[in-house]
Formats: structure tokens, sequence, C-alpha cells
């Protein structure tokens, strides 16, 4: 792979999560002969977590702190002066396996028309989880995220769709409307071409954001041979401060991209 630069903001990271994380992309970079640039932008609190961490005498290891919490989308964006040809958005609740860059390489180099590629995801027990999305009505994330057990029940074909659940499987998916901003694989030039993530957007939604903008620019691929296990998600299920930034992101969405509410 051409010059590899990964990415990951912390705030107040599990180290163990993130220690699970790192090892699997140390693997995966050995797989696949790369020696990344990593940029670790610290929004608060992971002092400790920062201070035990075992990399390899090689890598170049760039951290930013001071700056204060900006943000998901701001904090990354920190790190696009210094990408490389291919940068790669990850959090640091998300493992890598051990052929994930291997497989990314050998479909970027197939296909020069995608600039962002989308990994297969599952949950820690095995489950898919669906990280490529159709773009919502206001009514899909109030189910997804808060509805009740019948209610999402009763709309589950409805929220499947949403999820992609009629096309995601094994077979390479090219032009999802939406992906998660817990793994993307750029082309940097593209990244660079979009402008990186909207400062707008403080926390969620800043993906899907960036997804849109991207679409204009290229080809988006969703590449099931590159799995990944995200241990993360679930605003509704972090406490009040994290579904009113969910809300919020929600509402800057709809407002840049068009209100669509059922």
């Amino acid at each position: 792979m051409e010059r590899l630069t990964v990415s990951l903001v912390l705030y107040r990271p599990d180290s163990g999560l993130l220690r699970a994380t790192l090892a699997s992309l140390v693997v995966a970079s050995r797989e696949a002969g790369v020696v990344p640039d990593l940029f670790l932008i610290d929004n608060g609190g992971s002092e400790e977590a920062l201070a035990f961490l075992a990399l390899p005498d090689d890598w170049r290891v760039h951290v930013f702190s001071g700056q204060g919490n900006v943000g998901f989308g701001c904090g990354h964006n920190l790190s696009l002066a210094g990408a490389g040809d291919y940068h790669l958005i990850l959090n640091p609740d998300l493992e890598l396996a051990p052929d994930a860059l291997c497989e990314a390489r050998a479909f970027m180099r197939a296909h020069p028309e995608c600039g962002l590629l989308a990994p297969a995801a599952h949950w820690d027990d095995g489950r898919v989880q669906y990280l490529c999305k159709r773009v919502p009505a206001v009514f899909d994330l109030f189910l997804r995220g808060f509805a009740p057990g019948w209610l999402r029940q009763r709309f589950a074909a409805r929220l499947a769709r949403y999820e992609m659940r009629d096309v995601i499987g094994d077979q390479v998916v090219w032009d999802p409307p939406l992906v998660s901003g817990a793994c993307m694989l750029f082309r940097t030039a593209v990244l660079r071409e979009a402008g990186g993530f909207d400062p707008r957007f403080f926390l969620y939604f800043e993906d899907y954001d960036l997804s849109l903008r991207v679409a204009r620019k290229t080809r988006i691929a969703y590449v099931p041979a590159v799995k990944v296990v995200h241990h993360g998600g679930h605003a509704a299920r972090k406490g009040l401060r994290h579904i009113g930034l969910f809300v919020r992101g929600a509402a800057t969405f709809f407002r840049l991209h068009g209100w669509k509410w059922f």
C-alpha cells in the first residue's frame, strides 16, 4: 500500500479497547507490509490510556493535545494536513481483522474509481452490524434510537431497509448512500477535495454528511472482505448528554440536506 496514515480521536477512551484496537492495527499493518503514520487526537481524558501504549519502534506517532474537546470531525481534521496517500479514520473501539488492510489495498488498487471504502462489521458476538445506511427520515432515527421494542418490531421492515439489510452481505455493494465514521478508508485526495468533516457537527451525523459530499466526487464501496469488529454504538444508551448530541447532530444533518419526517 502507498503511504498510509491512521487517525483516532480519543475522549476518555476505554484503555483496554484502545489497546485492542491498536494491537489489531499493528497486526494488520504487518500483514500488509506497511508502516503507518499514526495520529492520536486527544480531545480530553486520554493521558492514562496514552501513557501505556506499546507501539512498534518504527511507527511515527503524532499526538495532538491541548485543543480541548473539539468534537469527532474537527478532531480528525487535525490529521488531514499530514495524511498520506490513503487515510484511515478509525474508532478506538474497533478491531481490524489481520488481513483487513491487505484486502483493502487489493480492492483500492483494482478499483481506482473507489475513493472511500467501508468494511463489513460485526458485534462482539458475531452478529452483523449494519454500518451502511440509506438516507433516513426523522421517523427512522426515532425508531432505531428511542422507540420501544414493540414499535420497532411493527416497523421492522422499514428499519431493515434503512440499514440496507436487503443488499449488505457477502458481495461488494457500490455506492451505499451513507457509511459509518467508525472505519472509513479514504484516498486522501478525495477527502481533501471534500474538505474533511464539516465543523458544524460536534458528534453524530458528521459521517453521514461527509458520505453525501464525498459521493459527489467519487464512488463509495462496501467491501465485505475487509472485516472489523466494532464494540461501540447505541447513543441512546449512553445517557442524556449523548441523546442531546445525537438530536443536535441529526437536526444539523437535516438542515443541510433537507428535512424528511416520514
